[in-house]
């Protein structure tokens, strides 16, 4: 290790030119990774509704749907509908006519047929996309279609949904950087004497976050969220690692003359402490991978690799950096702007069993809130109103009554006496109110088999017999939940080895899933960080009172959205928690072991609690600010909801966990410490 840290300090240009040349892999691997738009793309495969998904796409091609609603005539519809059979990525657009021909008058044509394809003034068309809904060629083809000159249409569906959300994360993504770097120098800038150590501090950072999404090249792709969020995050919870490692060479250099072996030694000093707590933070990201839902595994991958690539950068470029800039960094100095903690110190030790009390309380109102905290699970809603999608989603609930379709897969040896009584039996479901099959199309024209082979491709084909039904109820409402375990009943009635899908049928079951996932991967990353703590304190009473201070920060958090009467998404309540506890647990260890340190030479609680509390707060509030200031501009500017909350979360429970652990903490380490005592090795 010492020729490791001899050679970084001792090589500073070598090493910053390496460390630059890294640079151009790294961005070709960024540009190289694909990102996916489609969160339930990410459900397990072990479901019914993926399976039936599965079929749609390789038996039907019907990877993506999109819905076309044009305000027009038949024959404007015919002339729109053969110019999008010729854009590369469409596999078929069914229409009237395609499914029963030019001549019946719309007045002849049966309920199931009008109801599908007419509404006052205006014409439906099903688009079948070749490929799935967050390809390059699907969103090309979706973008001519919308540019194709016809009467006004709007095309709506999961393909359009995330045509938008790409472009928006497109545009948004990089003022997301500018904002968290922007403001992160500001913090940087008030709580460090230097004004061009903040600008090392995120040069460092910044090629960090690029080796980082440089190396995503190896995981194929990640989701949109990942890519909004994971530059941000990884900014916030690894500039820890910058300021202590910068804070131990200053304190280095007072007592060596040499820069040179000052960062030797300082890097000697930090490393091992570094690697200790970053591992609770490494550890947090990587309980995500537990999920069921494929989603958390992307972004624990992701961001635990972030953690470490970040701190490695800390220990070989940011010395290099230091160093280089050596001669400007006392250059430009100014007055630190952070307050004395010394009367903060007193207060917490005088009122010790008070803030205790008021420790206790104040997880009730907490939990209560956490607890009943609302969560939405519709996509759409997180999206700006204004986009394209979004309008034409909502010109189909207004004109069509049709909130969402659902897609039945059967066998096609079905009889037809059974085939008849599924499709009457979903039929007579509440909210169902067309549905669309070959039955549809024979029972007006000619038997089956007399189909020509395109139309009949659409809903027969590969041994399976595909129905759509269209529902007036929205994806992931309480009726629609209860419409989708009815249709389930109706389908297991005439064939147990039929498949339900859709996107609505997809989000209900990741409803389900994603449930499952926030009570297991918050049990599980207690526990993991739980052991961490106890093996490096060597103890079973410190890991109960950190961990105690940081849930009450967590469920603080988390339950504000109760008492504000907000309905959050639901990833925020899955991934919140876990980032909290891994990223802020150390601000408590921190202080626990400054105070322990003091303990030993002191031998007095409260004694060693005021030294702690007036030595570590600096440290705590730059952290917690920095986190702040790196996520706090995302959550108020971005226009994606997730994101947004996201962001705001994280920036609340940053400073709300500063709060927990400098005002509360020391309290409760003082009226605890007897039980802490007794189970800590080594402690007397």
């Amino acid at each position: 290790m010492k020729k490791f840290t001899k050679f970084i300090s001792h090589h500073p240009k070598f090493i910053f030119l390496v460390m630059t040349i890294l640079l151009i892999p790294a961005f070709i691997g960024y540009k190289l990774t694909g990102v996916n738009y489609d969160i339930l793309s990410y459900l397990p495969n072990d479901l019914k509704s993926t399976q039936g998904q599965t079929i749609l796409d390789k038996d039907f091609k019907n990877a993506a749907t999109g819905m076309l609603i044009l305000e027009g005539s038949d024959h404007e519809a015919e002339l729109l509908r053969d110019q999008i059979l010729k854009i590369d990525g469409v596999e078929d657009v069914i229409s009237k006519s395609s499914t029963v021909g030019n001549m019946i008058p719309e007045e002849f044509l049966p309920d199931d047929i009008k109801d599908v394809f007419y509404a006052d003034g205006s014409t439906l068309m099903i688009v079948k996309f070749s490929e799935s809904s967050s390809s390059f060629t699907t969103m090309s083809a979706i973008d001519k279609i919308r540019n194709l000159s016809s009467p006004p249409k709007y095309l709506s569906g999961i393909s359009s949904l995330v045509k938008d959300t790409k472009d928006l994360m497109d545009k948004e993504t990089p003022i997301y950087v500018v904002l968290a770097v922007v403001l992160g120098l500001i913090i940087l800038s008030l709580t460090n004497e230097s004004t061009i150590i903040p600008f090392v501090f995120i040069v460092t950072i910044g090629y960090a976050v690029l080796y980082n999404f440089g190396t995503n090249v190896f995981l194929g792709e990640i989701s949109y969220i990942t890519k909004a969020i994971a530059a941000v995050l990884q900014l916030a919870v690894t500039m820890d690692y910058s300021i202590f490692l910068y804070h131990r060479y200053v304190e280095e250099k007072k007592k060596i003359d040499d820069k040179n072996d000052a960062m030797d030694l300082a890097i000697q000093e930090t490393i091992s402490s570094l690697f200790a707590s970053s591992l609770t933070t490494f550890a947090g990201f990587l309980v995500l991978i537990l999920m069921r839902l494929g989603l958390g595994k992307d972004i624990g991958l992701v961001m635990s690799k972030g953690v470490l690539i970040g701190l490695l950068s800390t220990v070989i470029l940011l010395p290099a950096m230091l160093l280089l800039v050596e001669k400007l960094t006392t250059r430009f100095n100014h007055k630190v702007m952070l307050p004395s903690f010394d009367r903060l110190a007193e207060f917490n030790i005088k009122h010790s069993k008070t803030l205790v009390i008021i420790f206790i309380a104040l997880f009730i109102p907490a939990m209560f809130g956490s607890i009943n905290t609302k969560l939405y699970y519709n996509l759409d809603r997180s999206l700006p109103q204004d986009l394209d999608s979004i309008v034409s989603l909502n010109k189909m609930k207004k004109d069509y009554d049709m909130a969402t379709t659902h897609f039945i897969v059967v066998k096609d040896d079905l009889s037809n006496s059974s085939l008849n009584g599924l499709i009457d039996g979903i039929k007579e479901i509440e909210g169902i109110n067309s549905v669309l099959s070959t039955n549809s199309v024979t029972g007006v024209t000619m038997p089956q088999e007399f189909l020509p082979d395109k139309v009949r491709d659409n809903f027969a084909k590969n041994g399976y017999q595909m129905i759509m039904a269209n529902s007036k109820y929205q994806t992931a409402s309480p009726e629609v939940k209860e419409q989708i375990e009815s249709m389930r009943d109706v389908i297991d009635k005439y064939d147990s080895d039929g498949y339900l899908t859709g996107e609505a049928v997809l989000t209900d079951d990741l409803t389900v899933i994603s449930d499952q996932d926030f009570k297991m991967v918050n049990i599980a990353s207690i526990a993991i960080v739980f052991v961490i703590i106890a093996i490096v304190f060597k103890s079973l009473g410190i890991p109960i009172v950190l961990i105690a201070a940081i849930e009450l920060a967590i469920q603080i958090n988390m339950g504000i959205p109760f008492y504000l009467n907000h309905t959050i998404p639901f990833i925020t309540s899955i991934i919140i928690g876990v980032i909290q506890l891994g990223s802020t647990i150390d601000y408590s260890i921190l202080l626990t072991n400054r105070f322990l340190s003091e303990y030993e030479e002191k031998k007095d609680v409260n004694e060693s609690l005021g030294v702690a509390v007036k030595e570590t707060s600096k440290s705590i509030v730059t952290s917690a600010l920095s986190f702040m200031a790196a996520t706090i501009g995302v959550g108020i500017y971005s226009k994606m909801e997730i994101v947004s909350t996201i962001c705001t979360f994280l920036a609340r429970g940053a400073i709300i966990s500063m709060a927990v652990i400098i005002f509360l903490l020391p309290a409760l380490i003082s009226v605890t410490f007897p039980f802490i005592k007794k189970t800590t090795k080594g402690l007397n």
